[in-house]
């Protein structure tokens, strides 16, 4: 059970209702703001324009030489404010004294506020405060017909009528903020709803907990499982698939191609389910399944699970080869007991020598064993491996002979074991009963060559080609488990050694395998 304080749904609800609202005041500001400034700047221009009209009126021009200007310029002053709809339309004299004004009480005096910027020939446009309130007022110089400054014009309006039609638009403006609030709350209403039913109504809490136990279960599976989406991305690989591939970092997010080796590669962009395929990833033998990923009926991906199956391998051909031995020796059976009848009547007939020298003619192993430990005696590992070659091979009737040109000067390596484990194994399972196989082992500071001929049927030139694939092999693979695998290891390693591998016809009759592994300081 979780705690729950708020839910989810409200918690996202109230947030967007808040970044709805937000939005929408700030917008509110800012259009009430530009509201204003338009406001502001068509009265600035109306006044102005009336400012400049007034200023070079020929009959207010002219009534500055009158006797009484005012008398003339009063009225006009009036008649313009009501009909441009300002507060005051003032006109003065070069020393600031009003020739007219809405109060008329006022004619005659000197302006309230500073004169000299008109008075020197510049336009003023601005705020300031005079006798009937703050306003904004456009004030421009009056000029005679020689161009000399004798006046003043200026044309204001109140900053509370400004706020009037400004406040005349509001309710307007805020209708339509209310309704773009209206219509976000809605939206972020129906948001929640999705998104919760897209999350399965489930709280954050649970969503973590949920995906953190995937998590610990998918990267605790013994198998491993690698998750491929429909661009061919790596959306999933747990920590058994990472051993198995040998990835050091997990590769989710990159490219199947980069990551995968062709086997799984070709195995995932499949159009069909398979189950227990075996394929190589590098060196290590693995059986593969996949399944495809599906959502609503609709392919998402593909899911592959992998399963170690080297040491597997190893076991299968181990006992393809002891049911080889069984068969043989069962045929032996009746061969053995007569070698004791011959060996018992000889030493019934009191004839020891040659009972000695039968037993050394159908024993023949020992001399074998000691050209093995002779040849191979810089490299203890590679003379056990030979050695027990060398029986498997003897108790399924075959020869195996090391080469005199052998010569091992320094240790072989694993991978050279490998190579020399899988080719010689390939050539007992290749020849009959009474075949021979002989290897040849050259080691050096500059590599490892290992040679392995034998007097079987050979690989026929169709098949050198490919013999080395995955699943390739030139035996009956009827009663066999895992075929075609062997040379494939070997390819793997001798690519990775950046060595070469040839076949060609031995000199015994059969195939001739020739595998060179140059030294890389790392054995």
């Amino acid at each position: 059970m979780f705690r729950r304080s708020v839910s989810f749904g409200a918690l996202l609800l109230a947030l967007q209702v808040v970044i709805v609202l937000m939005t929408t005041c700030a917008a509110g500001l800012l259009a009430a703001k530009l509201q204003s400034d338009r406001i502001r700047d068509s009265y600035r221009d109306r006044m102005l324009s009336v400012a400049e009209s007034v200023a070079r009126l020929p009959t207010v021009i002219e009534a500055f030489d009158s006797v009484d200007p005012p008398a003339t310029i009063q009225p006009l002053a009036e008649l313009i404010r009501k009909a441009s709809n300002v507060t005051y339309v003032v006109v003065t004299d070069h020393n600031g004294v009003r020739y007219a004004h809405p109060d008329p009480k006022r004619i005659g005096e000197r302006v309230s506020t500073d004169p000299s910027t008109p008075l020197s020939g510049e336009v003023f446009v601005g705020t300031e405060t005079g006798t009937l309130g703050t306003s904004l007022r456009a004030k421009v110089p009056v000029r005679a017909a020689d161009g000399r400054i004798i006046g003043m014009a200026s044309v204001g309006i109140l900053e509370s009528q400004l706020s009037a039609d400004l406040a005349e638009d509001l309710p307007e403006l805020i209708g339509w903020l209310a309704a773009a609030a209206l219509v976000g709350v809605l939206g972020a209403a129906l948001i929640t709803q999705h998104v919760r039913r897209r999350t399965f109504r489930l709280e954050p809490a649970e969503i973590e907990q949920l995906l953190k136990t995937r998590d610990a279960m998918l990267h605790g599976i013994r198998e491993g499982v690698v998750a491929v989406d429909d661009q061919e991305k790596l959306a999933l690989v747990n920590d058994e698939a990472m051993r198995l591939l040998g990835l050091a970092e997990n590769p989710s997010g990159q490219p199947a191609a980069e990551v995968l080796d062709a086997g799984l590669l070709d195995l995932a962009r499949g159009d069909d389910d398979v189950a227990d395929r075996l394929v190589l990833a590098g060196e290590r033998v693995l059986v593969a399944n996949r399944m495809t990923a599906k959502t609503d009926d609709r392919a998402v991906g593909v899911v592959l699970t992998l399963r170690d199956r080297t040491e597997l391998h190893d076991a299968l051909r181990e006992l393809d080869g002891q049911r080889t031995v069984t068969e043989v020796l069962r045929a032996q059976a009746h061969e053995f007991s007569n070698h004791l009848h011959v060996i018992g009547g000889l030493l019934d007939l009191d004839r020891g020598p040659d009972a000695v020298a039968y037993i050394e003619r159908v024993g023949g192993a020992g001399s074998v064993t000691a050209d093995i430990i002779d040849g191979a005696n810089a490299d203890p590992a590679l003379a056990a491996l030979l050695l027990a070659k060398s029986s498997t091979a003897h108790e399924r009737g075959v020869a195996l002979r090391l080469d005199p040109g052998s010569s091992v000067d320094i240790r072989a390596g694993d991978d050279a074991l490998t190579v020399l484990g899988n080719l010689v194994d390939n050539a007992v399972d290749a020849v009959e009963t009474g075949g021979t196989v002989r290897v040849l082992v050259r080691s050096s500071v500059s590599g490892v060559r290992v040679v392995v001929d034998d007097d079987g049927p050979g690989v026929a030139e169709s098949q050198r080609g490919r013999i080395f694939d995955l699943g390739v092999s030139s035996k009956d693979v009827q009663g066999a488990h895992g075929r075609g695998i062997g040379l494939a290891l070997v390819s793997r390693v001798v690519t990775r050694r950046s060595g070469r591998v040839a076949i060609t016809d031995s000199e015994l009759g059969g195939a001739s395998f020739d595998v060179w592994l140059p030294e890389t300081g790392n054995r």
